[in-house]
């Protein structure tokens, strides 16, 4: 049995995991992160990244690089999925870019892994392990201790747990399993060319009715279209063994007006990915272990912020321990910087999503009066969100 002791371990090699191990690299620190799987890899397709995300990369060093593969979409578009009717947009332009001082980029999932991965490999004081699946963690003795499945054991003077929304090392302040939303997603992508429903390409494009919706972008230089069709399985919800089926999803998307039902005829992908979050907790930190990202703070896709919010944790943490000799409170001071604005985006997108799927007359209709009054250039509702809240 191989027993090793590291001044930084970093359990989990996603995006907050390596961006976290890139932050702490640069800054001076010695981490070694490992990491379950044989080798990096993103579950899922298209990701959504604001503006408190690419200011994010920028302070990582990987904004430029990020930005040659991404997509900058002109708009993003509100459209009601069964009449078909525009309910609103988003300007992503100039005028947006300026207002907060980034730009909101959409891109594959894997391409942003793969910067993230050959920018840690570039920085000397990180080391990368694959094929680590790590089985318990503690905290005693004055170290952490992470025990791997073959019976190996690594201690660290600081443990982060970016190890997503089942994380091990969150078993030391929450033992509760995580929460199915009963909302399941079938995901894909396809060559931008084989598009062939009347919506514009250069978008992002949301399609929003009642138990359901539909996401589409391109990402990957413009080569490749995402769609994210998203439902809620009333079967599931009346104890169905085939819940959350193709049978099920071409049900609820049944309503939909033919430019939905045309792009969902596009989603090849037959696996459904069952959504999950978890309820706010008050502590991440032990006396030498801490949370990070999914582990931290699951939260629904409604905002877009699962990867923003842990590339925040990253630069948020890195500056805590630098700033602090005593880990315990270094751990504090990130805890108290990051709780309040975390819990929040968990909090606001339920409801937020709430209010896609409605189908309460009376709420859609306000919803979609409302919408319809916004301005295209009117930020103001996205302020809390996209504003700077890490700092230099």
């Amino acid at each position: 049995m191989t027993k090793s002791h590291f001044d930084t371990l970093i359990i989990g090699g996603g995006i907050g995991g390596l961006s976290t191990a890139l932050a702490m690299g640069r800054a001076g620190r010695r981490v070694h992160l490992v990491e379950q799987a044989e080798v990096f890899s993103e579950i899922g397709a298209g990701l959504q990244l604001g503006p408190n995300a690419t200011r994010s990369m920028d302070r990582l060093g990987i904004l430029e690089d990020v930005l040659d593969i991404a997509v900058r979409p002109r708009a993003g578009i509100v459209m009601d999925a069964v009449s078909g009717e525009k309910l609103t947009s988003i300007d992503f332009g100039d005028a947006f870019t300026a207002h907060y001082g980034y730009p909101y980029v959409v891109a594959h999932r894997h391409d942003l892994l793969e910067i993230l991965v050959a920018a840690c490999q570039d920085t000397p004081r990180v080391t990368l392990e694959n094929n680590r699946c790590v089985v318990q963690v503690t905290d005693s003795h004055g170290v952490a201790t992470a025990t791997f499945d073959n019976g190996d054991s690594y201690t660290a003077d600081v443990l982060v747990g970016a190890d997503g929304i089942r994380s091990r090392v969150r078993q030391l302040h929450d033992d509760s399993e995580p929460l199915f939303t009963g909302h399941v997603a079938y995901r894909g992508t396809l060559p931008i060319d084989q598009i062939t429903s009347n919506v514009e390409t250069d978008d992002i494009i949301l399609w929003m009715g009642p138990g359901m919706h539909l996401i589409q972008y391109p990402v990957r230089r413009r080569a490749l279209y995402n769609q994210v069709a998203v439902f809620e399985s009333q079967w599931y919800a009346q104890g169905r063994d085939d819940w959350g089926s193709l049978e099920e999803l071409t049900e609820v998307f049944a309503p939909a007006c033919k430019n939905v039902q045309d792009s969902l005829a596009l989603i090849k992908d037959n696996r459904k990915w069952p959504i999950f979050d978890r309820d706010p907790i008050e502590s991440w930190s032990t006396p030498h272990t801490v949370l990070l990202g999914d582990g931290a703070h699951a939260m629904r896709q409604y905002l877009g912020q699962g990867a923003c919010q842990a590339m925040e944790d990253a630069l948020v943490l890195t500056r805590a321990l630098d700033s602090n000799n005593d880990v315990s409170l270094a751990f504090k001071s990130y805890e108290s910087a990051r709780i309040e604005r975390t819990t929040r985006c968990q909090l606001a997108a339920r409801p937020w999503g709430d209010l896609w799927h409605t189908d309460d007359s009376t709420t859609l209709a306000l919803r979609n009066r409302v919408f319809q009054m916004r301005a295209e250039n009117d930020y103001s509702e996205f302020d809390w969100l996209f504003e700077d809240h890490v700092g230099d």
